[in-house]
Parts: structure tokens; sequence; C-alpha cells
């Protein structure tokens, strides 16, 4: 039997990005699941089987979510995939009628007090205007600090660069200049 669990706490479990639309960080997070554990005391609650996360237009999926709140009340979020499969997560950006982010990896975490969030063991990372990908970024690591827009992509899914470990990939599309 499927548990459907309903969060309306504000930046309950997901603030993904500062492109994220504003909106959604607004609205109530559903959370769908096979299961759900709860420690209140540790603040720690695990999600398990075909977990759906979504807030506003950010759904996140995978088959294992593990939500921790620290006593500030600031949480950490961390998407495990099935074997042989990657957690994904997708977001509207504002900026455009249908512009979109989505990211995937075999682990995904998002740190909603530094805004950082970090994809692990074939990640990638995509932005997208409508479905016309614009950016397509891969490696083992992906870091991604949504407050300063900076990336770090590296071969090793440890966050490292190693030689011999393979390569990271990008496909940047030109931008429109200003004024043309």
């Amino acid at each position: 039997m499927r548990l459907i669990f309903t969060f309306f706490i504000l930046a309950c479990c997901m603030t993904f990005s500062a492109h994220a639309e504003r909106a959604d960080r607004d609205k109530p997070t559903d959370i769908e699941a096979d299961q759900m554990v709860a420690d209140d005391v540790k603040q720690v609650t695990i999600f398990t089987g075909n977990v759906i996360m979504t807030q506003g237009t950010r759904v996140a999926k995978a088959a294992k979510v593990v939500l921790v709140q620290d006593p500030e009340g600031y949480q950490y979020t961390t998407l495990y995939a099935a074997p042989g499969k990657l957690a994904s997560l997708r977001e509207k950006r504002d900026g455009g009628p249908d512009l979109w982010t989505e990211g995937y990896g075999e682990r995904i975490e998002y740190d909603n007090k530094t805004e950082i969030i970090k994809f692990f063991t074939r990640a990638n990372l995509k932005r997208l205007d409508g479905k016309i990908v614009t950016d397509d970024i891969k490696g083992e690591y992906i870091s991604y600090n949504s407050k300063s827009e900076f990336y770090q992509v590296h071969n090793t899914s440890e966050g490292k660069s190693a030689p011999g470990a393979g390569r990271v990939k990008a496909i940047i599309q030109p931008r429109d200049k200003k004024g043309s």
C-alpha cells in the first residue's frame, strides 16, 4: 500500500536552487512513497519505495530519501537511486516561461543551509529551454552552489579529479548577445 504524506511546513525537505522558481518555496511539499519511518527525536525521516517529492514545479524521484533537520531548522536531503538506476531532480527556473534544470545521479545531496546540491556517480546536470537542452554537464561528481552559481565537476565520485579516471564533459550552447 502506498503511503501519501504531505508536509505543509515552509522550506520543508527541498529548497533546491536560487534559480528555482521563487514561488516554489512557498508551496507545500508532497511526498509519496511505499513506506515512511520518522524519528522525531533525531529529526530524521526516511522514505523508501518509488519516492516522489513535489514542491511547486520541483519534482524529485528516488528509491530512497533521507531527510535530516538540524536544531536551527535547516534541512539536509539525500536521494538514493535504485540499483542500476538514477535519482532525479527537475525544477523550473525563473527568467523565462519554459526554463528548466534537470539533474541525475546515483545519489543527490542538498544542503538548504548552504544551498549546495551535489550529484554523485554518473552525475548529469542539464539546463533546458522547453525541451531543448541548452547546457549538458556530465561527470562522476557535480557540485553546484546556487547562491554563487559556481559549478565543480570531477571525474571521481569522491569530488576529486584523478588521472586516468575518465573525463568530464560539458556541452554549452552560445547565448544570445545583448544588443544584437
